[in-house]
This record gives C-alpha cells, structure tokens and sequence, in this order.
C-alpha cells in the first residue's frame, strides 16, 4: 500500500457497500433493494411521493421494516478509530443510515451528502420531527402537526442535493491528499464526480468496491476484497 504512506489528509466516499455488513441492503448489489423489487425504485422518487398518498404509505411501510438495530461493523469502527488516532480524516457519505457517527466519528467531521434517516421533514412548513414518532402512526400515513405531509429527510430521485452540504464535500475533496471511495457504485451524480475533482487537485483516489464503477481509470489502485477485512487492513496503514 505505497499509496498510503505519509497521507497527511484522508477523505473517505462512502457507499451503501459499507453498511451490509451490518444487515442494512444495498441497492444495485445481487441482494439490492432495487435488484429484488424493480418497483421500490418510484418509492424513492420525490414527485411520485409527493403526488400519490399510497406510494408514502407504503415508502413508511417499507422505511419502517428496515428499522432494526443495526449496529457499525467493522469497516465503520476502522475509520472511527484512525480519527482518534489523530488523523486528520473527513468522512462523506451517501448513507443515510447513521452508523458512522454511532460507530464513534465525530458528527461534525460527517458529511451526509443525501441526508439522514433519523428525522422527517414537513413538506409544507418545514419542520422536523423524529422518524420514529412518524413510524409510530402507522397504518395511517404519518403527517406533521400542521397537517403537512412528513416526508423522510432524505434525498429522492428528483430532488436536488443541499448545495451547502455538497459545496462543503467538495472543498473537502479538493483538499484530500488520498480520496477512499468504499461501498459505493458511483453512478450517482454530483456525488460521485467527488472522485474526479479530488484527482483534478492532485490527491491519490482508491476504489473499494466489489465491483467496477465509472471511475476506475483515474483510480492509483483498486481493491476488489470484501471491505470488511480490507477498509480496517487500510486504515492501519494509514494510521500515524
């Protein structure tokens, strides 16, 4: 891993690859949630949500069924542990599921690029209420107090990333001296094109992932092993 060696800046792109270990699906993968059910795809897409009253009763439904305790595995405690070893270590995400900050990151050194599950959001005046008080009201279609529909905080297919939260991720990029992307398909623009402007301003880019992605020419090194042995064994490395 010459690569690593004298990383003063790490930044790491985070896909849903990073979270199966601990029971949460991935999308496009063999076992995907998209991959099973084509059809879950339109729950994901922001105008039919906002259109169609069953199309969010059962986005709740099936949002809610994925709620189990799922704890970090041993991908996301590598990370959180080569932070408190004093490196200097962002962490920018696509999940949306939290188990980087649980794992012991620090929150303001995660960046959630397509938001978070913890919280709903009022379509109509904006405020937020915790998803699992939503949850709790089903079978009927949660809604905010003012009558609004709750929408999960997270970004749909249709919707627009926070420009704050991505102009952020991507000064982070452009100051990486390594850009780890792990777990993460890269099909999924602006997001993925983190990879290319970390590049554009010199810094090393490793892929983790199973299988190929769109970026894998620019790439100094591509590790196809499973990320739970190989993000720890990189992490190591890279620990000062």
């Amino acid at each position: 891993m010459w690569w690593a060696r004298d990383v003063r800046r790490a930044t790491v792109f985070t896909g849903a690859g990073i979270s199966t270990d601990s029971g949460v699906p991935d999308y496009r993968g063999p076992q995907g949630i998209w991959t099973k059910d084509p059809s879950l795809a339109d729950l994901f897409t922001y105008d039919n949500f906002r259109a169609d009253a069953e199309v969010r009763l059962r986005f709740w439904q099936v949002f809610a069924g994925r709620q189990g305790e799922v704890e970090p595995n041993a991908a996301h405690r590598a990370l959180a542990e080569l932070e408190a070893s004093g490196k200097a270590l962002r962490v920018i995400t696509q999940n949306v599921d939290g188990l980087h900050q649980k794992a012991g990151s620090t929150p303001r050194k995660v960046v959630e690029l397509h938001g978070s599950l913890a919280t709903a959001t009022c379509l109509s005046c904006g405020e937020r209420t915790p998803a699992a008080e939503a949850i709790a009201r089903l079978p009927e279609e949660p809604v905010c107090a003012c009558g609004g529909v709750l929408k999960p905080s997270v970004v749909m297919f249709g919707e627009y990333l926070d420009q704050d939260v991505l102009s952020l991720a991507r000064n982070i990029a452009a100051a990486s001296e390594l850009f780890l992307a792990v777990g993460s398909s890269l099909q999924v623009e602006p997001a993925a094109s983190l990879c290319a402007l970390a590049v554009e301003n010199g810094a090393g880019l490793v892929i983790v992932n199973r299988d190929p992605t769109p970026y894998d020419d620019l790439a100094t090194a591509l590790v196809r092993e499973p990320i739970g042995t190989a993000l720890p064994r990189i992490c190591e490395a890279l620990a000062p």
